[in-house]
C-alpha cells in the first residue's frame, strides 16, 4: 500500500497509521478526487478517552487536515449492549445517567483534537436510531443479511468460545449493531470509510458486507495497528492504569511524563503517529543518540501534550518538569495543582485525603501505604505520620506541595 495519490491515505501510510485496508486502490480514487467522509466509534464506557483511543482520533485529525470530514461516534446505544472484542467477561452495564456524563467527557476528549465548527467534524450518538429499532422490523431488514456461521467465526466470539467464557446474546449482537451503524451513517450523512484499531476489523467488514447486500453500496475499512512499546507492553498502560486525555483524570504534567518515558526504540515510531511534526525533523531526532535521545523524548512529550491540552499548557508541564529534574529554577507555579477552600483548612484536612483530592492516588488505602512506604512529602518532607493533619497554618506562603515518589508532584493551593 504504496504510492497513494491521496494527500490523506499517503500521509498515513508515510507515518505508519495503516495496517488493514479494503480495497485501497478504491478508496484513494476517491479521497482523492472527493471530500470523503469517514467515521470512528467510541463507546461511552468511561467519562474520558485514552491514549489507546489516539492513533485512531489521529486518523479523524489528519482525515480533517487533508480536507475531508470526520465523524466522531459515540455509542450511546451500542454502549447499552457491550463490546465483546478483547474481554473474557461482559462489561457492567451503565445506565442512561452514566453514559450522559460519559459522552460529555467523550467530548471534551475528541474537541482537543478535532475542529466541530460550521461544516466542520460532526459528533454523532448511535442511541438516535438505535433506540428507535423496532425488534421484529429490524430482524427482517438487517439481521436476514447475517449468517450465524460466519458470526462464530469473528475473533471477538470464537476467543470467548475457545476459553469457554459466556457470551451473552446481548454481546452477540454487538456486531450487528456496528454494521448497523456504518450503513444508517452511510445512508444519513453519505459516509464511506470507517476506522478503528485492528480489533475491530471484523466488525467494520460486517458493515461493508450489509451496505453492499442491503443498499448495493460500495464502503471501505481501515485500521491501525494496535500498539506496543518495544519492550512488549500495550500502549497507554502504566502500572497505575489508562492514561487519560481528559485532565480531571490525569494532570497535564502527569500526562507530559507519560510520553517523555517512552522508551528508546519507540521515540521515532511514536512521533510520526503521535505529533504532527514533519517527518524531517522526526528523521533527524529519530538519529540521536546516547543521552541526546532524551531531547527527543523532550520534543514528544511537547508535541504530544500540545495536542492534548494546548500550548500554554505543555510550556507549564515542561517548566515543571526541568524545575524538578534536571536543576533548574523554574517556578513552582508550573506544577499542577488543586486548591482547597480556607474553610476546609480551617477544620483541618487529613494528609491522606490531601493526596486522594491530588489525584496522586486513588484511595486513602493507597495514601496510607504510600505513607508506610516512605514515598510521601509534604514540601519535599518525608511524611511518616498518616494520622497527619493538614491546617491553615500550615499554608504560610499559600501553598504546598505534595509528592508520590520522586516524579509526581501537585501543589495545593489554599483559597
Amino acid at each position: 500500500m504504496s504510492g497513494f495519490r491521496s494527500d490523506f491515505l499517503r500521509i498515513l501510510a508515510e507515518r505508519g497509521f495503516i495496517h488493514q485496508c479494503t480495497d485501497p486502490e478504491a478508496l484513494d480514487a476517491l479521497a482523492a478526487s472527493d471530500r470523503l467522509v469517514g467515521y470512528v466509534g467510541f463507546d461511552c464506557t468511561a467519562d474520558s478517552l485514552h491514549v489507546g483511543n489516539l492513533l485512531s482520533i489521529m486518523m479523524l485529525r489528519w482525515l480533517q487536515r487533508t480536507g475531508h470530514r470526520p465523524i466522531a461516534l459515540v455509542g450511546g446505544g451500542t454502549t447499552k449492549v457491550g463490546d465483546p472484542s478483547g474481554k473474557d467477561e461482559s462489561r457492567r452495564l451503565l445506565s442512561e445517567a452514566e453514559i450522559a456524563r460519559n459522552k460529555k467527557g467523550i467530548l471534551h476528549s475528541l474537541e482537543k483534537f478535532l475542529d466541530f465548527g460550521g461544516g466542520g467534524a460532526l459528533l454523532v450518538d448511535n442511541a438516535d436510531w438505535l433506540d428507535r429499532l423496532l425488534y421484529i422490523p429490524f430482524l427482517r431488514e438487517v439481521g436476514r443479511h447475517f449468517t450465524v456461521n460466519r458470526m462464530l467465526t469473528f475473533e471477538s466470539v470464537r476467543q470467548r468460545l475457545e476459553r469457554e467464557q459466556p457470551l451473552t446474546f446481548l454481546e452477540f449482537n454487538y456486531m450487528v449493531m456496528q454494521a448497523y451503524d456504518f450503513l444508517e451513517l452511510n445512508r444519513r450523512l453519505g459516509c464511506r470509510l470507517q476506522m478503528g484499531g485492528s480489533d475491530q476489523w471484523g466488525n467494520i467488514v460486517c458493515g461493508i458486507e450489509l451496505a453492499r447486500r442491503a443498499d448495493g453500496s460500495q464502503l471501505f475499512g481501515l485500521t491501525c495497528p494496535l500498539l506496543t512499546t518495544a519492550s512488549g507492553a500495550k500502549m497507554g498502560k502504566t502500572a497505575q492504569g489508562a492514561v487519560w486525555l481528559n485532565e480531571n483524570r490525569l494532570p497535564p504534567f502527569d500526562y507530559w511524563q507519560f510520553w517523555r518515558n517512552t522508551e528508546d526504540a519507540d521515540v521515532g515510531r511514536f512521533l510520526r503517529l503521535f505529533t504532527e511534526l514533519p517527518l524531517a525533523e522526526i528523521a533527524r531526532l529519530e538519529r540521536l543518540q546516547g543521552a541526546e535521545i532524551n531531547e527527543a523524548k523532550k520534543v514528544l512529550a511537547f508535541e504530544a501534550t500540545r495536542l492534548a491540552h494546548g500550548e500554554e499548557v505543555a510550556k507549564k508541564a515542561a517548566a515543571a518538569a526541568r524545575s524538578l529534574f534536571e536543576g533548574g529554577r523554574a517556578s513552582i507555579e508550573a506544577l499542577p495543582e488543586i486548591v482547597v477552600p480556607r474553610d476546609r483548612l480551617a477544620e483541618g484536612v487529613p494528609v491522606i485525603e490531601l493526596f486522594t483530592l491530588a489525584g496522586l492516588v486513588k484511595s486513602r488505602g493507597e495514601a496510607r501505604r504510600l505513607i508506610r512506604g516512605g514515598g510521601a512529602r509534604l514540601d519535599d518532607r518525608r511524611i511518616t505520620d498518616e494520622h497527619l493533619v493538614v491546617g491553615e497554618a500550615d499554608f504560610d506562603s499559600g501553598h504546598l506541595k505534595l509528592s508520590a515518589g520522586r516524579k509526581r508532584h501537585v501543589l495545593v493551593r489554599a483559597a
